[in-house]
């Protein structure tokens, strides 16, 4: 296959006149030896990669996607924009890329026109077969990626030797889970583009990264995670988990699952806010192997009946700060005669005994077990006031 850059520079001296190649995003390919005249926008467009929003509007504007023969395009001095000619760029219809030269000092002619339109059909078969090339080695990726977080043995070394991920680095992995949830193929592309653009500005982290069905997730070489990068590139509102870094891509799925349970405790536990740390769960860490079924059965009856909800937030927090009844009253701001009132009736429909260490542990446990379960959500807590009422 002939090297697009080739193409270019032999075109270029042919016409003696520069040229720049975009693809069919208008992000630049390929350009030759910029000698002759040059505006800000070809001066920026080699030096970023590609084109300002603005000036792609003006451009879309003047008609280049939908142009099948070479055309002129004004200039735009409020963009610093010169006028060019542009040479689409399509292969069986299919438009793959523009073919661009500043038309001016001096303008282009008939016949040199001509000759870059002849050169088109090259480049557009050279451009169909370097995305095919492109999709071929993504789809490879995700294979590897995919293969890697089911524990595949060998997925890990063939994302190494194929250059994607340092040998003997470490692996984070974070995951980020749509607020709004479901598996709309709109909300996937959303993800899967907002991967892509923060893999450019990670790239030095060597990230890799797979949609699923219900999460993103995002691999990167070393121990730091980005989360809030996360949240920024992504398009849409997310819950992102992390996992503890592990010390080869081998053993990436390890991580992975610790993040998937961190962000799926997000998503049920509000206090954590927008993203958490797998080491940083605290008590939901060490219950993320537990049966969610396996509650104290007093608590479950108290589940099943949405009068008692009160008495459930009152037993959490109570248990969450140790039985200290004067701070259990404050967060709650109820008074103390009524906290002990609610303690009395959890002990009662929860046939439990407060006063015995291990019932307490029991309540406490399947509390949070209940939480991670969906079955119990509290209300937000009042404001904490120091008027306690007593």
């Amino acid at each position: 296959m002939v090297d697009l850059q080739r193409i270019v520079d032999d075109l270029a001296l042919r016409l003696e006149r520069p040229l720049l190649l975009e693809d069919g995003r208008q992000r630049v390919v390929a350009y030759s030896e910029q000698d002759g005249p040059m505006d800000d926008v070809r001066r920026h467009s080699i030096l970023r990669r590609h084109t300002t929003p603005d000036v792609r509007d003006f451009l879309r504007s003047t008609g280049i996607h939908e142009a099948t023969e070479p055309l002129r395009t004004p200039g735009a001095p409020e963009l610093g924009l010169l006028p060019r000619v542009c040479v689409p760029v399509r292969h069986d219809g299919l438009p793959l890329g523009f073919l661009w030269f500043i038309d001016a000092a001096p303008a282009m002619t008939e016949p040199e026109i001509a000759v870059a339109a002849e050169a088109a059909p090259t480049l557009a078969l050279t451009l169909f077969h370097e995305s095919l090339a492109s999709e071929l080695a993504s789809r490879r990726e995700l294979e590897a990626v995919t293969g890697l977080l089911l524990r595949e043995p060998d997925a890990g070394r063939t994302l190494i030797e194929a250059g994607a991920f340092p040998h003997g680095t470490p692996v984070t992995v974070a995951v980020a889970k749509p607020v709004h949830g479901g598996a709309d193929e709109t909300l996937r592309l959303t993800l899967e583009r907002g991967l892509l653009a923060l893999r450019r500005r990670l790239a030095r982290h060597h990230p890799l990264h797979l949609v699923r069905y219900d999460h993103a997730v995002l691999l990167t070489a070393g121990t730091r995670a980005f989360p809030e990068e996360m949240h920024a590139a992504l398009g849409t509102p997310v819950l992102v988990g992390t996992g503890s870094p592990r010390p080869s891509l081998s053993l990436a799925a390890e991580s992975y699952e610790e993040a998937l349970h961190a962000a799926e405790v997000v998503a049920k536990v509000p206090e954590f806010g927008r993203s958490a740390e797998w080491g940083r769960l605290g008590v939901y860490r060490m219950l993320s192997g537990v049966p969610h079924g396996n509650l104290h059965p007093g608590l479950a009856r108290l589940l099943d009946e949405a009068q008692h909800r009160p008495l459930l937030e009152t037993l959490e927090i109570y248990l969450d700060l140790a039985g200290n009844a004067q701070a259990v009253s404050r967060r709650l701001r109820l008074h103390r005669t009524s906290l002990y009132y609610r303690l009395r009736r959890v002990e009662e429909l929860a046939e439990t005994d407060l006063r015995d260490g291990e019932e307490r542990l029991s309540l406490h446990l399947s509390i949070k077990l209940a939480r991670l379960s969906g079955r119990y959500r509290p209300s937000p807590l009042p404001a904490e006031t120091e008027n306690t009422g007593q």
